[in-house]
């Protein structure tokens, strides 16, 4: 094979694998059986190594690191991290209602969405691609955890279409899902070890965890619910929301 054919290969295997992915993983929509999938990762990992200077951090291939991250860098926020408001009450509700209209002097809708009890995230996105991914630490810095993020393939490494902001920050939910903690405490318990207390607990440990090969083995998943940046597509939440799941999320 030339180093041309191996190119195009490599390339092709890339984006075939990348949109098995998205069908999998976002979808819930697979194509191909796990073997299969397995078989053409296999084939992608032996070109890379025969050819190595086609190498490609964004590749299928490294969403399963093996480098061990010995600490994780502490950064800023570009915007305050903020964290959400409970009610606990009706009247509470109406009194959220009535201080949101006294400050919006035009229409609005609510968008109401599930929250799901993980570990909240910011990841930017520069040129259609993953740069960074940050715990929300104490909103004003949090933990650069991106190799880990890197790993999760719910998470999009490079956004599919066109029409996304140059750069934007997306904000969500790193998370575990039941089957999959089930799953995780069954194997932990067979090990002598001890099962982890609940899901949140579970995927704010993996997430901090230094080798993110076994971070990858850990199956964790992501719900992303908010967009910030400039040059968005609408001044709309809901229809920003749309437009990210056109994008891949």
């Amino acid at each position: 094979m030339t180093k041309n054919e191996a190119r195009q290969k490599i390339i092709a295997l890339r984006d075939e694998l990348e949109e098995h992915n998205y069908k999998y993983y976002v979808l819930s929509r697979p194509e191909i059986s796990d073997f299969d999938f397995d078989m053409k990762m296999k084939e992608l990992e032996k070109l890379e190594k025969e050819f190595p200077e086609f190498y490609d951090p964004d590749s299928p291939s490294q969403r399963v690191g093996s480098d061990l991250t010995k600490e994780f860098a502490q950064v800023k926020h570009e915007r305050p991290m903020l964290s959400l408001s409970n009610v606990y009450s009706e009247q509470e509700l109406v009194d959220f209602d009535q201080r949101v209209r006294k400050l919006l002097e035009t229409g609005f809708k609510y968008v109401c969405e599930l929250k799901f009890d993980g570990v909240s995230i910011s990841m930017i996105y520069e040129g259609g691609k993953l740069e960074r991914a940050v715990t929300r630490g104490d909103g004003e810095k949090g933990d650069n955890v991106t190799t880990n993020v890197r790993t999760i393939r719910a998470v999009p490494l490079k956004l599919r279409g066109s029409g996304f902001p140059a750069r934007f920050e997306v904000r969500g939910e790193i998370m575990l899902p039941f089957n999959v903690f089930n799953e995780i405490n069954k194997e932990r318990v067979k090990a002598g070890e001890m099962p982890f207390a609940n899901p949140r607990n579970a995927a704010s440990g993996t997430l901090k965890m230094q080798d993110p090969s076994i971070v990858a083995s850990r199956k964790l998943d992501a719900y992303l619910y908010y967009m910030l940046g400039e040059g968005l597509p609408s001044d709309s939440h809901y229809e920003n929301m749309q437009k990210a799941k056109e994008w891949g999320f």
